[in-house]
């Protein structure tokens, strides 16, 4: 297949702005998800940009505390009672409501044992609502037993939520080889999407050591997927690789590094996700059926204490034939994109249709006007919070929520007053 051809130079698509999200509703589904290897790193600046225009429209925009005391949350889902659940990393799955007269955040029983280390813990929730039956899907990271202790890889459970506990949990999915724990726990990926039409799409990251990264453009691993499964862990027929020889079955794309954030398109139902680059780099794709998205044959970003501006981009080359283009990157220093959310809300109508994702090394939240597949404006809102944004979901009352990560982790809510 042809390479998408690039259409405008690197530093006009510098000045270009790359935010997106998904929501995809019915059975109550809310598709709304979630840097770099940055994330570990101190804060790094966010790329030089063109002055933004101000959003339309009369009245001031803001981000409020809705609830705080949240420690190093990594996910948020909404309840249909519109409650939320939030993932703290350390293996907590909390219950939480702004009320005051509700108390402190309940914590829900029956999660799985996570390992809590590196980039790797209790990370991504989701909600699907199937008759008088809540299903909550959770991504985390498990460590190896048996023959494969001290190793450790992605997993997904599911369970049915009743009051304040998870029953009957099952493993749905594992991501395999799991690697060495002395190797990497970096790079896990893990951000979950459901559909309307019962499959579950999971990001799975490269696992950061060169010798495992390599492993994105081989077939027979989950290292740098994106996997597509019914949502009680079986395979569909017709994912594009079922039929290819040794390959995985449950690939949807490969050649992704670290997609920390994942939406559907509120139109098209296509996927789209943010992926983390190393030192520049970090990219915006449309993930199609089969296709290769590069890493790391290709890249814009290159190797860690490289000159900024002025590197070889890793695999020495920014694009290659078979191999996809990112709708939108950052260069020449990341801001580890994770979350990401179309907003289809009324709260702010002048932003419908627009894609928001958070930043970590960046600290802001990012939002992306979209002319069908071609970013045409990025814009960088609530910089001077100083918090790291690790999802974006979109409220069953039409504003935006963020989920900030740190020891004391809020959510804000995005409003305009």
């Amino acid at each position: 297949m042809a390479s998408k051809p690039v259409t405008l130079e690197m530093s006009r698509r510098v000045a270009l702005n790359t935010l997106w999200q998904a929501v995809a509703t019915g059975s109550l589904l809310t598709a709304c998800g979630g840097g770099s290897d940055a994330e570990a790193n101190a804060p790094a600046p966010a790329p030089a940009l063109s002055p933004a225009s101000p959003p339309p429209g009369a009245g001031t925009t803001t981000a409020t505390t809705f609830v705080s005391g949240l420690e190093n949350p990594w996910g948020l889902a909404f309840l249909p009672d519109g409650r939320m659940l939030v993932t703290e990393k350390a293996g907590r799955l909390r219950i939480v409501t702004s009320s005051v007269a509700a108390g402190p955040h309940v914590t829900v029983s029956g999660v799985p044992a996570v390992l809590n280390a590196g980039q790797g813990g209790l990370l991504d929730v989701a909600v699907q609502v199937v008759g008088s039956d809540t299903w909550v899907y959770l991504s985390y990271v498990e460590a190896g037993m048996g023959a494969l202790a001290g190793t450790n890889g992605t997993a997904v459970a599911r369970g049915r939520l009743v009051g304040n506990a998870l029953l009957d949990v099952q493993v749905i999915f594992r991501q395999t080889p799991k690697v060495a724990t002395s190797v990497s726990t970096n790079h896990y990926g893990s951000r979950l999407v459901l559909t309307t039409d019962g499959f579950l799409f999971i990001t799975l990251g490269d696992r950061s050591a060169a010798s495992e990264a390599v492993k994105a453009q081989d077939l027979s691993t989950l290292h740098g997927k994106v996997v597509r499964i019914r949502t009680d862990g079986s395979v569909p027929g017709d994912n594009p690789f079922v039929t290819t020889p040794n390959a995985r079955p449950e690939i949807w794309s490969l050649g992704h590094r670290n997609p920390q954030g994942a939406a559907l398109h509120p139109t098209t139902g296509e996927l789209w996700v943010t992926e983390h680059g190393p030192q520049g780099g970090d990219e915006l794709n449309r993930v199609q059926r089969g296709r290769n998205y590069g890493w790391p044959v290709i890249s814009y970003g290159c190797n860690y204490g490289a000159p900024v501006g002025n590197c070889t981009t890793i695999g020495g080359a920014s694009s290659g034939p078979g191999l996809e283009q990112p709708v939108s990157f950052w260069v020449p220093t990341s801001i580890a994109p994770s979350g990401l959310c179309w907003y289809t809300g009324s709260a702010i109508p002048e932003w419908q249709g627009h894609l928001f994702l958070g930043a970590l090394a960046g600290q802001a939240l990012w939002r992306l006007e979209i002319n069908g597949t071609t970013v045409v404006k990025r814009e960088e809102l609530f910089k001077s919070l100083g918090e790291r944004i690790r999802d974006v979901r979109q409220g069953p009352d039409g504003a935006l929520y963020l989920l900030t990560d740190n020891s004391n982790g809020r959510v804000l809510r995005v409003n305009k007053s």
